[in-house]
């Protein structure tokens, strides 16, 4: 349990430092940046495969309907990840934050939507007050503040594709980017050949973070799927918000960016939000089974 836990808050960790390895490589359009992502991830994860000897079980998992489910699942994290390294670049790692905080409460309203899952009565007030914060922030910024919303919603239906798919962590992320791969390399020599690449082209710091951005991405992934097979899921859905808060505190206190007044009464709203959807999910997976009734009650 320990051991599952500390695995969980180092996955959860890196993934809030996130902004600090993107913004290393804010020179390389997010594009490319996305796509040496996906390259270097996909060898990576290949790699992985072969040395642990389970390249024919991988093998011997896909059909025509994995790799359909994966394709929609990769679609999903190739426009997840690329908003999110474009906003992060384009300094709105607060609104980042802002989708990752959401994201657990789309998650659930999806749930109800699409897989007819029922919510206890009391866990539509923090659905309802997500809502309103978004509203209220809408009103602020003057428009839909859509990278949080497009990070929450590609993210909340990923999770939801991922909940019908038939893969475990490593093979499913190994063959969604696989399906991206080919895109990715075609995009990555089309911008050099355009002359705007930025591999070999910005130093040798730039090139070794580059092909890092493949370590970074699978690394976490790994430790959350040891995590989540070793300590329950209320724990798992704590250690969530590491990484958006960390995310937020970077956007206002290292990155310095705008957080007045108005915008901390909607960051609040959600906030409250998760509080309450937190402790009523807490309380309810304490309370006691109620006892079956036996043969003629009511």
């Amino acid at each position: 349990m320990k051991k599952g836990i500390l695995y969980g808050i180092a996955a959860y960790a890196l993934w809030g430092f996130f902004p600090v390895y993107w913004k290393l490589l804010q020179h390389v359009p997010a594009p490319q940046l996305l796509g040496h992502r996906i390259a270097w991830s996909f060898l990576l994860l290949m790699a992985v495969i072969f040395v642990t000897r389970q390249w024919r079980d991988f093998r011997t998992l896909l059909n025509q309907r994995t790799i359909f489910i994966y394709s929609i699942a990769a679609v999903l994290i190739g426009v997840n990840w690329l908003t999110y390294v474009w906003a992060v670049n384009e300094d709105y790692i607060v609104e980042t934050s802002l989708g990752y905080f959401i994201n657990p409460l789309l998650s659930v309203l999806l749930g109800v939507i699409i897989l007819r899952e029922k919510l206890r009565s009391f866990q539509w007030i923090p659905v309802g007050l997500a809502a309103v914060g978004v509203i209220y922030l809408t009103i602020v910024y003057g428009q839909l503040p859509w990278i949080a919303l497009t990070l929450a919603f590609s993210f909340g239906f990923y999770g939801l594709v991922k909940k019908i798919a038939p893969l475990s962590s490593l093979y499913g992320l190994t063959l969604e980017t696989g399906l991206l791969f080919l895109p990715a390399l075609g995009f990555l020599a089309f911008s050099e050949i355009r002359g705007d690449g930025a591999f070999t082209h910005a130093g040798l710091a730039s090139d070794l973070l580059l092909i890092g951005a493949g370590v970074v991405t699978t690394i976490p992934l790994l430790m959350f799927a040891s995590a989540a097979r070793q300590i329950p899921l209320t724990v798992v859905g704590l250690l969530q918000y590491i990484a958006p808060t960390l995310q937020f505190l970077l956007g206002v206190l290292v990155y310095h960016e705008p957080f007045d007044q108005t915008r901390l009464i909607g960051f609040s709203i959600v906030w409250l939000a998760l509080i309450i959807f937190w402790v009523e999910n807490y309380l309810a997976h304490r309370a006691p089974a109620e006892p079956i009734p036996e043969l003629g009650e009511g």
